[in-house]
C-alpha cells in the first residue's frame, strides 16, 4: 500500500505515518485531560505547543511599579475647570486676550480665539495636602492625598492625531511601538490566559485608531488588545468561544494545527510574524475560559458593583482592576470613540456630564486598588493628549454652548501609585495658563520616569530595527526624580 503524503508550501512532504507518529502521543494526552476534567479531576491545561519568547531585556534595577492602568480622556479635558483654577482668568471674564499673550498660541488657534473665559466652577482644597479640585470631582478629590498632580505637560502639535500617538507611542507622526508594547516587551507577560496589554473602548475606537496601541517593529506579540465593552451581550471578545465542537475535540483541532505551525516555522526561522500568529491562537484558546471568567462581573459583591456604579464607565474601572488583579500588565481605558473631551462648543453642560459619568468610577478604582494592597506597585494615570485654552472660541455667547480650543502648552494630568509620590503638585503655568511657567514635562520626560519605575533605563530599553536602536524616549527624556517617592 503506498504511503500518501501532504505537501507543505515549500514543497516537503509529510507522511500521514510521520503525523500520526509525532501528533499521535500529543492527542491522546489531549484526550486524557479531558477525560480527567469530566471525572472532576485535576488535569493540566493542554500543551499547545512551545511558548517561546523573543529575546528581551530584563530590569535594569527592582521596580516599583509592575502593572499600568491609563485612564485616557480622549479628547483634552480642561485643566482649568478641573484640577488647576486660576484666579487671572476669573478677575478677566469676557476680556480679550492681551496680544502679547495671544502670539504664544499656534497660528490655528491665534484666528479662533475669543475672550477669557473663567471657570464656572467652584474649587476648594482637600486633604492633608490642600490640593484644589474643582466641584466636578468630589469622590477623586477625597483621594487628594495619593495623587501627583502635575500642571507642566507640554505637547508638540495642538492636533488629535499627532497628540495621541506622541502620548501613546512617543512619536507624533511615525509608526512607533506604544507604551504599553515596551512594557511587556521588557517585563514580559505575568499571565498565560490573558493577553499582557488591553484596551478598554467602549463604542468603537479612538482617534488614530489601533495605532494608538500598535507594537510597530516590535514583535506583534506585544501589541495590544481591543475589546469594546459596550458591545451587547457578555461575550467581549468576538468568536472566544465555540458551540460548533466540543471542548476535547477543539483541544485536539488545536493541537494538531500548532503542530503543523511549528513544524511550518521550523523551516522558517526567524520569522516574527509566524511567531506572533502562533502565540496569538495558543493565546486565544487559552482565553476561552480566562477571559470570559474575568469579564463576568456577577462575580463581584452588591458592595463593589455599587461602588463603581452599574454604568458603562463602572464597568470598565472595575474590568480594568479585574484584569491587572490576574498579571495584565497594561491597562488602557478611553472614555469612548472618537474624542468625547474635545469640548470646542458647549464646554459647561458636556464636561458636567462627562465627570458625572467618570467621576465615581475612577475613585472607585483608587479605593479598590488600594483596599486590596494594590495601589502601592500599580500605576493609575489620568489625563489626555492636551488641554484647553483659557478663552472661549469665537462664536456664541451662551455660556452653555461656548468652548475652549485645543491647548498643549502647559495642561494637566495626574497620577497615582506605583512609586509617585501623592499628595503633591509639579509644575506651573503662567496666570492665564498659556504657558509654562515652572518645570516643564514633555512626553519624552514622563515616559522615561514611567520606565524608571518599571524598572528600566529608558536609554537602555531599545530594539534594534533597520539598523539602529528604538527606544520609547527617541534620543530625548528624562527621569523626573521630584515626583517619585
Amino acid at each position: 500500500m503506498s504511503q500518501q503524503t501532504s505537501t507543505t508550501e515549500t514543497g516537503s512532504d509529510l507522511s500521514r505515518r510521520e503525523l500520526l507518529q509525532h501528533s499521535g502521543l500529543g492527542i491522546g494526552s489531549l484526550a486524557m485531560a479531558g477525560l480527567l476534567a469530566k471525572c472532576g479531576q485535576a488535569a493540566a491545561p493542554p500543551n499547545l505547543g512551545s511558548r517561546t519568547t523573543a529575546l528581551k531585556p530584563k530590569p535594569h534595577f527592582p521596580p516599583k511599579t509592575k502593572r499600568v492602568i491609563h485612564l485616557f480622556m480622549n479628547g483634552g479635558p480642561s485643566q482649568m475647570d478641573t484640577f488647576y483654577p486660576k484666579v487671572e482668568l476669573t478677575r478677566r471674564h469676557g476680556q480679550p486676550l492681551p496680544d502679547s499673550i495671544k502670539q504664544q498660541l499656534q497660528l490655528t488657534q491665534r484666528r479662533r480665539v475669543g475672550t477669557v473665559f473663567g471657570s464656572p466652577f467652584k474649587f476648594q482644597r482637600y486633604g492633608e495636602c490642600g490640593l484644589t479640585v474643582s466641584e466636578l470631582f468630589p469622590n477623586v478629590a477625597r483621594h487628594a492625598d495619593d495623587l501627583c498632580v502635575i500642571h507642566s505637560m507640554q505637547g508638540e502639535v495642538a492636533n488629535h492625531t499627532p497628540g495621541l500617538l506622541l502620548t501613546n507611542c512617543g512619536h507624533s507622526a511615525l509608526p512607533r511601538p506604544s507604551l504599553g508594547s515596551w512594557l511587556l516587551y521588557g517585563l514580559g507577560n505575568e499571565s498565560d490566559e490573558l493577553p499582557g496589554f488591553m484596551v478598554l473602548c467602549p463604542n468603537g475606537l479612538p482617534t488614530a485608531q489601533t495605532r494608538n496601541w500598535t507594537s510597530a517593529f516590535l514583535p506583534g506579540i506585544y501589541q495590544g488588545t481591543h475589546i469594546d465593552t459596550a458591545s451587547a451581550g457578555k461575550q467581549l471578545i468576538p468568536n472566544l468561544t465555540r458551540k460548533d465542537i466540543r471542548p476535547g475535540s477543539q483541544r485536539a483541532q488545536v493541537a494538531l494545527t500548532q503542530f503543523l505551525n511549528r513544524r511550518h516555522q521550523r523551516k522558517r526561522p526567524g520569522d516574527e510574524r509566524l511567531e506572533s500568529r502562533i502565540r496569538s491562537m495558543e493565546l486565544a484558546f487559552r482565553m476561552q475560559t480566562a477571559g470570559t471568567d474575568a469579564f463576568d462581573l456577577s462575580q463581584e459583591s452588591d458592595h463593589t458593583i455599587k461602588m463603581y456604579g452599574d454604568t458603562l464607565q463602572g464597568r470598565n474601572m472595575l474590568i480594568a482592576r479585574r484584569l491587572a488583579e490576574r498579571g495584565v500588565r497594561y491597562v488602557q481605558i478611553y472614555h469612548g470613540a472618537g474624542q468625547p473631551w474635545d469640548n470646542h462648543s458647549g464646554i459647561v453642560p458636556r464636561i458636567k456630564q462627562l465627570t458625572r459619568d467618570s467621576d465615581q468610577p475612577v475613585a472607585a478604582l483608587l479605593t479598590d486598588l488600594k483596599q486590596r494592597g494594590l495601589l502601592e506597585d500599580t500605576l493609575v494615570i489620568w489625563g489626555g493628549e492636551m488641554g484647553r485654552t483659557p478663552t472661549i472660541q469665537t462664536g456664541p455667547k451662551d455660556i452653555n454652548k461656548v468652548g475652549r480650543d485645543h491647548h498643549i502648552d502647559g495642561y494637566t494630568i495626574w497620577m497615582a501609585g506605583g512609586g509617585f509620590k501623592g499628595g503633591m503638585t509639579y509644575g506651573t503655568t503662567d496666570d492665564f495658563a498659556m504657558a509654562v511657567a515652572e518645570n516643564k514635562v514633555e512626553l519624552h520626560d514622563l515616559n522615561a520616569t514611567i520606565l524608571h519605575q518599571l524598572g528600566f533605563d529608558h536609554r537602555k530599553l531599545t530594539y534594534h530595527y533597520s539598523g539602529r536602536d528604538f527606544r520609547l524616549t527617541d534620543v530625548s527624556g528624562r527621569v523626573i526624580d521630584d515626583i517619585l517617592a
